[in-house]
């Protein structure tokens, strides 16, 4: 068939639609993720500086 044919063979419109469902789901997935990161960033920010603790000295060895 021709690439200027006015009608597109039915496999793909299923595909268009399944790629189409997919990136939805995907893009959900992904902004849903980025408000989950920001939103524990800005509680790890608001607790303030964290200490580390104090690094313990190696045993001495006899």
């Amino acid at each position: 068939m021709a690439e200027t044919s006015v009608f597109k063979p039915k496999g793909d419109a299923k595909s268009e639609a399944t790629t189409k469902t997919a990136r939805t789901i995907i893009e959900g997935e992904a902004a849903a993720r980025q408000a989950k990161t920001e939103r524990l960033r800005a509680a790890r920010l608001a607790l303030g500086p964290v200490e580390a603790p104090p690094k313990k000295k190696p045993a001495k060895r006899k």
